[in-house]
This record gives C-alpha cells, structure tokens and sequence, in this order.
C-alpha cells in the first residue's frame, strides 16, 4: 500500500488546477484516470464541438455568401474527414501536454487505470492499493442511454461517438431537445444531413423561458431542421434505410426513419463503479455524489467535484469546484457552492448566453421585478453581420436595483452576458451598467439602452 497525502480519482475539468495546488503547498498526489485526460470538455465535449461548430458555420456562410455580395460560384461541398481532422488536432494538442507535465512533477504520481474504493481511506487502481487522509472524486458524467424498446439492436450514437463521425448522415434523427440535441442539429444540418429532434416535452431546451425556447426553435427550423414535440420515442428498430423511431405523439407521423440515431437525452454521473457503497458515501437515485456546500460528501476527507456531483454540468463549474475545495482546505477561505452564479452558454448560431433567473423563476419567486426585453433586430452590430435572429432580455429586482438574471440571443450572446454577469458578482446596482458608456457599434452597447427601458414585470 503506498501512502500519499492526496488522491484524486478522475481528471476532468477540476482535477489539473487543484492537483497543482496541492502539489505546491508540498501534498504528495496521486492522479488516477482510466480513460481520456482533461475529461468530457477537451474530448467530447466543448473543445471539439465547437470546433466542429465554426466549421459548420464556415459551410453556412459560404452557402449564404450572396446575401453579404459575395458570390461562390459552383457547390460548397463539405470534408467531413478534414473537418474532423482538425478537430483532432486541435483536441490532440492538450490531450498529450497534459499527462506529461503531472507526470513531471515531482510531487505527483499518475496512474492509468480504473480506480475503485477499498474503504473511505483505500482506492485500488489494478493491482495497486494507494491510501489518503484527503481523497477527491472527479469522475465527471456520460451520456444518458434512455430505456427505449430496440436499443441494444441498432447502432445508435452518443456525443462521445459521434466526435468520431467522419461521414455525413443523410438523414440525423436526434432523441432529445436540450442543448447537446440542437447544437448537433444545426451542426450536422450545416453540413448538409437532414436532421429531425424528436423532443418528449411541449418545447425544446425546457429549462429556458418559452420565449427562448420558441425562438431557437424558430432558428433550426428556418434552416430546414425538423422539430418533433410531444413526441416520445418508445422504441426504435433496424430499418432498410438505417434506423426507425417509434414515436408516442399527439400530432404527425408516429415513425421517422433516418440513416442513423444520436441519443441527447441527457447525463448521468460516472460513479456506479467506483465502489462507492465501500466508502459509505451517500449517492442520489440519479447517481449523483451528495455534498455540502463546500462539496464535501457524507464521509469525512472526501470531496465530490465536477459533474459527478449534481452541482453543475458545466466545465467553468467544474473549474470552479476545484478552487472552492483548494481555497477551504489551503487558504482557509470559506468558499461555496452556493455563492455561484448560474451562468452558461448554448452555442447555436446565434449563441444564447445566460445568467442567473429565468423570467420563469422570478415570477415564481412573487418578488416586485422590472423587466426590459429588446429584439436583435434593433442592434446595428447584428444588422451588419447579417444575424438578427434571437432578441436580449433582462430581469431587475424592483426593490434593491439588482440584477437577477439576463438572456442574450444573439451574435456574442456568450461572450457579452458576461458584462451582466461581473456586475452581478459586485452587487452593485444596475445603474453601473445603464451609465456606462460601451464601443459602437458592439452588442454590449445596447445592454445600457435596454436598462433605461425596464418595465414592471406584470
């Protein structure tokens, strides 16, 4: 049994910073991943699709380059071999820089295995037993396989598997409306694969206000994706042409057959071969790790990070996750979870970028609320880059003049929401924002213009 003053089980986007930490506050660290470094992010998740994603939009633009007078003459044709070629390549860079420098410090070891629990103190990894008074589990998450009648008969794919696709799909059928679902639909329709959602719940990306929803809809939709709502797939089967879902649906046919299937309906945390049950720690019907506010699981030195934890499924969440566990256990800083701000993108084209409340939660909260919502047709920089889709809206708590939350839909929604998301973290009043003055012709100039039209929330 080797001894060590840290392990860390799994290194997705929490693991490399707090690994570093430890190691140079002169913690002995082993770091265990049985699979791929850097996790889903890196991988299969937000690096290589987004890769692929600029890649789509290259395809779209080129195909729409009249409208900006510019005239393509002759078929755009998509390389999906060379667009996935890049797409490794650019994943492939961090994929072999990573494992070597923990391997090159001094005060960490690397193990390539599958780690599983002994007792609260033990991991073994193969034939190793490593033992820690402080042990972190980063596991992450995979995509959710949903009990659908024929599965295990056809080839379906996952996010995972189709970061592998180096063909176009005549015809993509996608279970599943939430953001991993209409970021490959308007992908793989750029490309030029037909595509249809199949979506069980009345709209897609649920969560979101039915005006987010409805608008993004109304985005895939104009570019030919089709959109099934109400509709659950109850059982899929071989087909001649691929695959057919069987779908329970109020309204239209109750089967599509496409030439192949990805499964979007979902994560689920990796922890239900760790061994949990071994260590006592106290796991969720969904398998989510329960932790405290400072991610602390029911066993004392043990911390859950990442999206194993039920806290976040984000990579910018996961990171955090790492600094609050460091900043508790070296700096002595009382960090939480709950002092997080929920913020996150959708990288459709235009992206949405949000932060904090929907419209939906304060209205349920029946707290005094303005309201101010501003349709991107009115944003020059949106005219001139030819994307007026989508609109942005912001939510203001009536009393104290704070920001509860914001939705921008549109061209750098993601990267704009930020503004509104610092301000948010000062406290301060949003009338920081509505006086300052921002470049011309931005986005983020209009975000003063849309506060000083804040209605009450009726």
């Amino acid at each position: 049994m080797t001894q060590y003053d840290a392990i860390i089980i799994g290194t997705g986007q929490a693991a490399p910073m707090l690994a570093i930490r430890l190691s140079d506050a002169g913690y002995r660290v082993a770091v265990i991943e049985r699979h791929l470094f850097y996790g889903t992010c890196l991988n299969t998740g937000c690096i290589p699709t987004k890769t692929m994603i600029a890649s789509a939009r290259a395809a779209y633009l080129a195909r729409n380059g009249a409208d900006y007078g510019v005239v393509v003459d002759g078929a755009v044709r998509v390389d999906m071999k060379r667009i996935k070629a890049r797409k490794d390549a650019i994943v492939g860079t961090d994929n072999d820089q990573i494992p070597r420098w923990m391997e090159d410090n001094p005060n960490m070891t690397v193990y390539k295995g599958h780690a599983r629990f002994e007792d609260s103190r033990t991991v073994r990894v193969g034939e190793e037993l490593l033992t820690a008074d402080r042990i972190f589990i980063n596991v992450g998450a995979r995509a959710k396989v949903p009990p659908i009648t024929g599965l295990e008969e056809v080839n379906y794919l996952t996010n995972s598997s189709m970061m592998h696709v180096d063909f176009l799909p005549d015809h993509l059928v996608i279970i599943g409306g939430s953001y991993v679902g209409v970021e490959f639909a308007q992908m793989f329709r750029r490309f030029g694969s037909r595509v249809t959602i199949v979506q069980r719940s009345p709209r897609l990306l649920k969560n979101e206000d039915h005006d987010v929803s409805d608008a993004i809809r109304e985005i895939l939709e104009a570019e030919g994706v089709r959109v099934r709502l109400n509709a659950d797939c109850i059982r899929v089967q071989a087909h001649e042409q691929g695959v057919a879902a069987h779908l329970e649906c109020a309204e239209g046919d109750p089967e599509v057959v496409g030439s192949h299937l990805l499964l979007a309906a979902g994560r689920r945390p990796n922890t239900d071969d760790l061994g949990s049950d071994r260590a006592g720690l106290e796991i969720d019907e969904k398998g989510f790790i329960q932790v405290d506010d400072q991610l602390r699981a029911n066993v004392q030195g043990i911390w859950a990070l990442g999206d194993c934890n039920g806290k976040g499924a984000f990579t910018h969440t996961s990171v955090d996750d790492g600094e609050i566990a460091a900043a508790n256990l070296l700096d002595n800083e009382a960090r939480k979870v709950s002092d997080r701000i929920p913020t996150y993108a959708v990288y459709t084209d235009p992206p949405l970028g949000r932060v904090g409340q929907t419209e939906t939660q304060v209205r349920q909260s029946g707290r005094p609320a303005l309201i101010g919502k501003m349709p991107m047709t009115r944003v020059k920089r949106a005219l001139a880059k030819g994307s007026t889709q989508g609109f942005m809206k912001v939510l203001v708590d009536a009393e104290t003049e704070k920001i509860l939350g914001a939705a921008i839909l549109g061209p750098e929604g993601d990267e704009t929401v930020h503004l509104i998301t610092d301000v948010m973290y000062t406290g301060a009043p949003y009338t920081v924002i509505q006086r300052a003055v921002h470049i011309h012709p931005t986005v983020s100039e209009l975000i003063p213009t849309l506060l000083g039209q804040l209605e009450p929330l009726k």
